[in-house]
Formats: structure tokens, C-alpha cells, sequence
């Protein structure tokens, strides 16, 4: 029997074509996987994000912010500059001078599911590409992240994270780029930062250096709301304001130590995380109503959304 005794698929068999196909995918993919030397010890991965030499990796392999090399897959090795570094989702930008470079394929919003099969990419070393694949676990978020910061979305799949993974690409069987991996910001576990969110990240990275986040100036901790209130609400829970910064973006908004904060823009916060969400770029510098409960009574402010700095 053709292929008996060779440790090799059948050609022509389903599992060969899977094979083949998954080959395919590494190859393609893997030309736009490079190797970041940022770090004394083992090197780490990357994605050519751009054509122009757009490099996204991971923020927490940065160890040094000069002297950063970048390996291609055709073997050159390019000085890589930094454009900017955001810890709370674990991804940094760097910068070569090279055109024509191969790009990553970045899926578009809605191409993956549970149960997808995925491929995690890495070139750690100077040995080619690396791989190892799984499936799609979990697509979720928002969350906190282990650095403190709010991460939109996250993808989490039971591929082996080996040493080096991260900031490497998790593909799908198409070869187009779904995530950016991290092993900081799973506790043990594979998580990727989606294309999407990585795409958002870049552009911020790109343009400032950084990715703004909100804040409102308080200190508070969640509390239990009485009965009545909570079915007036709609929620049993909001935020105890135990301290207001002297003219922060709170305090100019008439917010007041003791307030109970049960809303923002129009949407229910119940506990810390539901308002770190809410404190996103996008809403920097602008007026969101606030609602409070004073006195047991419901209240409306307005509340202009500050920059962390």
C-alpha cells in the first residue's frame, strides 16, 4: 500500500491535504514573523505590521530601548527604533528602515470563532520559524490586564506558548494574522490581543507614542446598593467615592466624597473594571454625563474625561 511503513500521510489523503495546507500557512505567514533582540536572553518574536517597516511585538520583551534588532526571514538582520510601548496590553511598535517589506494579512473583524483552529508563529532564534497549533478556547473582554491596564478584546486558546512566542502572530488556517500573543498577560494560560484591538493599538503608538487612557480623579471602592435603590436602578451595585483629587476631572464636575457612582456615558458601573472600561482613548477630553446617588437620591452631572498621564 502506497505510504505504508513511510511515517508519512497518504498523498492524496485528507490528513495530507491538512498537512500540506497547514505547511502553506506557515510559510506564509512566517515571511512576515521576525525575531526581535531586545533583551539580554532569548530573543523574542514580532509581526511586519506594515510594508514601510512597522513592527509590532510585545511591550514586556522591551528591556532596552536602544540597540534593538530585528531579524527577517530572509536572514538580514535591521536596527529597529522605538515608536512607542503600551504596557496595559502588553504591545510596542518599533520602526526599521527598509520599504517593500512583507506585511502581515490581518483578518477582518468577525473571521474567527470558537473551536477555530489557530497557529501561534515564533522566530526566537535564528533558526526559521517556529510553530504550534490549537483552537480557539474563549474570544472575550473587555478585561483588566495583569499590568493594569484595560484590554478591549482578548483570544484565548489552548496552543503551547513556547519561550520566545511572544509578540509573534496567532493565525488562522487561512494565514491572515487574528491576534498578537502574549505570555505576560494570561497567568499560564495563551492569550492573544486581537487584530482588531492590536490595529487600534498601532495607529495610537503611530501617532503619539503612546495610547491616552481616561481617568476621573477618584478613589473608590464598590458597595452594595439598599433595595430600593437597586430596583430603581436596575443593578445592585455601584462605586463608594472615598476620595476626589483636588481639581481633578471628578472634583470640576461636582462629584463629592461620599457620592455613590452607579453610571457613566450612559452606561451602568457596578464595579471597578466596568469603570476603568468606560475610560477608554476615545472618550479623553470629552463631557459624559455622570450619574451619582447622593443623600439616597439620584443625580446627574457632567463630567469631562481627563488623560493619565
Amino acid at each position: 500500500m502506497a505510504g505504508q511503513g513511510t511515517g508519512q500521510p497518504e498523498k492524496g489523503s485528507l490528513l495530507a491535504q491538512l498537512s500540506e495546507g497547514l505547511a502553506d500557512v506557515v510559510a506564509r505567514a512566517g515571511a512576515a514573523t521576525v525575531r526581535v533582540e531586545a533583551r539580554r536572553r532569548l530573543g523574542a518574536s514580532g509581526v511586519l505590521w506594515s510594508a514601510d517597516g512597522l513592527v509590532v511585538t510585545a511591550d514586556h520583551i522591551i528591556e532596552r530601548e536602544e540597540d534593538i534588532v530585528v531579524g527577517l526571514a530572509d536572514g538580514r538582520e535591521l536596527r529597529a527604533t522605538l515608536v512607542g510601548r503600551d504596557p496595559g496590553s502588553d504591545l510596542a511598535l518599533l520602526k526599521v528602515a527598509e520599504q517593500g517589506l512583507p506585511a502581515a494579512a490581518v483578518a477582518a473583524n468577525g473571521e474567527l470563532s470558537v473551536g477555530h483552529l489557530v497557529l501561534a508563529l515564533g522566530r526566537p532564534g535564528e533558526g526559521g520559524v517556529t510553530a504550534t497549533m490549537g483552537i480557539v478556547s474563549l474570544i472575550g473582554g473587555p478585561w483588566r490586564s495583569r499590568r493594569g491596564g484595560m484590554v478591549e478584546g482578548y483570544i484565548r486558546t489552548d496552543v503551547t506558548m513556547y519561550p520566545g512566542y511572544s509578540g509573534g502572530p496567532l493565525v488562522n488556517t487561512a494565514g491572515r494574522v487574528v491576534g498578537v500573543n502574549s505570555s505576560l498577560l494570561g497567568h499560564g494560560m495563551s492569550l492573544a490581543i486581537p487584530a482588531a484591538s492590536v490595529s487600534r493599538v498601532v495607529e495610537a503608538l503611530r501617532q503619539q507614542g503612546r495610547v491616552k487612557q481616561g481617568y476621573l480623579g477618584v478613589r473608590t471602592q464598590p458597595v452594595a446598593l439598599p433595595a430600593a435603590l437597586a430596583q430603581q436602578l436596575g443593578q445592585q451595585s455601584g462605586l463608594l467615592v472615598m476620595g476626589v483629587e483636588p481639581e481633578g476631572p471628578a472634583d470640576r464636575g461636582g462629584v463629592l466624597l461620599g457620592d455613590i457612582l452607579v453610571g457613566l456615558a450612559g452606561q451602568p458601573v457596578r464595579d471597578i473594571d466596568e469603570l476603568q472600561a468606560l475610560l477608554g482613548p476615545d472618550r479623553v477630553g470629552t463631557a459624559v454625563p455622570a450619574t451619582v446617588v447622593r443623600g439616597g437620591e439620584r443625580r446627574e452631572l457632567s463630567v469631562t474625561i481627563g488623560e493619565r498621564q
